[in-house]
């Protein structure tokens, strides 16, 4: 069984090439890094969030999960639910359902006063990229595998990622 020491990328990771990231490469714990893509949230054509400003959680065999601050969330588009997890590393999520749509369940989560060190967290929102339409930089973002994982797959970033079959050991 592999098993991540945190000094180098394990031989079945991507090489990422020029201008890509290798989630292999990733620190664990979790790092917290600003973004100034261009984030945009959609529900067929009602905008959810639009920004870019945004937080990255950059986390070893993770795509990046987008934060966005709560000023640019439509909020008149989501409803909160009585829906909550615990992450160790960022604390306590509540979660949000379309307004008009609330059979798709928790489309979003955000963390309202997190531990300490992902402070800057508070009132940011992610979105789950496999129930709603998410773009970088214009680029459509693929849903991280599993149904609990809400990372952002694009082309700048490389796997294996946690969550695809044969990876529940990671």
């Amino acid at each position: 069984m592999w098993e991540f020491t945190g000094t180098q990328r394990p031989d079945f990771a991507v090489a990422p090439q020029q201008g890509q990231e290798s989630v292999w490469d990733y620190p664990r714990p979790p790092a917290l890094m600003p973004s100034k893509e261009q984030i945009d949230v959609r529900f067929n054509s009602l905008i959810l969030a639009n920004s870019c400003r945004t937080l990255r959680v950059l986390e070893t065999a993770h795509p990046p999960t987008y934060y966005i601050p709560a000023s640019d969330v439509n909020w008149s588009a989501l409803a909160a639910i009585s829906k909550s997890s615990f992450c160790e590393w960022k604390g306590t999520a509540n979660y949000f359902s379309l307004q008009v749509h609330e059979a798709l369940g928790a489309i979003a989560w955000q963390y309202r006063d997190p531990v300490t060190s992902f402070a800057q967290l508070d009132g940011h929102v992610s979105f789950y990229p496999s129930l709603v339409n998410c773009t970088v930089d214009g680029e459509q973002v693929r849903p991280q595998p599993g149904i609990f994982y809400g990372g952002w797959i694009t082309e700048r970033v490389v796997g294996p990622f946690k969550g695809e079959p044969g990876t529940s050991h990671w």
